[in-house]
């Protein structure tokens, strides 16, 4: 059964751990975290980008999709699945529609009034048929922004305000993570994100977990993140397992075989997450 991730946050909240969103991209690597993490017995938070949602067909495919795999795969564990960055209230709302269980709405764009006026319109919606709502609050850039500044970074006033007027169930602060690779060392505000945990009651979110050290992990998990967000980090290793299996095996067409080398590469990684956020089996 799918659920929203408001008990499993406000545990980790609580407990000091981290729960893991792993972006999915299609069946395969949805069909390999989830064997993982009932492996594990730990809760999981499958991420779907609206770019990934179009690629797998959409938002109703991917809910059955991940409905069927989970009645399949004997899945027992909490599952939440939730729209990663969603760029609109239209497209939340489709997503809730479809069954999904949680949202983002990234209105960050937006000068704070307007990042209100989404989020809110989008949480009533959410709220009446028991959907998480994710919002963010500052840029979260990608790999190619400058990660030392702090021009576009939350505050505690700008997340209290937002989190007062909206009753949004999580918020990501940025506060100098970016997606993708980072160029050069992550510099994240530890400062300020404790300060927002200590006076906000619900869970912060960090996005961009691909790259950061280990120990910056587990401080950040020690300020009060409650929700890591990988994708780059698991598309990586999975690709560089298919590169070598294919360079290693130059007449194989199969795309399952292709796809499936990559598995095991996956599955190490999760473990490995899964370890260093503390997450509670």
């Amino acid at each position: 059964m799918l659920v929203n991730f408001i008990e499993m946050l406000q545990e980790a909240k609580q407990e000091k751990y981290a729960v893991p969103h792993l972006n999915i991209n299609d069946l395969e690597w949805t069909k390999y975290i989830l064997e993982k993490c009932n492996q594990l017995q730990i809760p999981v938070i499958l991420g779907v980008s609206e770019g990934a949602a179009k690629y797998m067909g959409g938002f109703h495919a991917i809910t059955g999709m991940v409905k069927g795999l989970m009645k399949d795969l004997n899945i027992t564990i909490p599952v939440c699945l939730h729209v990663d960055h969603g760029s609109c209230k239209e497209n939340c709302l489709k997503a809730i529609d479809a069954g999904f269980t949680s949202v983002m709405i990234d209105a960050s764009r937006y000068e704070l009034e307007e990042n209100i006026r989404i989020t809110k319109e989008v949480v009533e919606y959410a709220h009446e048929r028991g959907v998480s709502v994710e919002a963010e609050v500052g840029h979260i850039g990608g790999a190619e922004d400058n990660i030392v500044s702090t021009i576009s970074n939350a505050t505690l006033e700008d997340c209290l305000t937002l989190y007062n007027n909206t009753g949004i169930d999580s918020i990501a602060p940025a506060l100098g993570s970016v997606h993708g690779f980072y160029k050069g060392e992550p510099n994240l505000d530890f400062e300020t994100m404790k300060e927002i945990s200590d006076n906000l009651p619900i869970p912060l979110v960090l996005h961009g977990g691909t790259g950061i050290p280990d120990d910056k992990i587990k401080k950040a998990i020690s300020c009060g993140i409650c929700k890591i967000n990988i994708n780059t980090e698991l598309q990586s290793v999975w690709s560089k397992a298919v590169r070598e299996y294919l360079e290693e095996n130059k007449n194989v067409y199969d795309p399952r075989k292709i796809i499936g080398s990559g598995e095991q590469a996956i599955k190490t990684r999760i473990e490995e997450i899964v370890t260093l956020f503390g997450t509670k089996r």
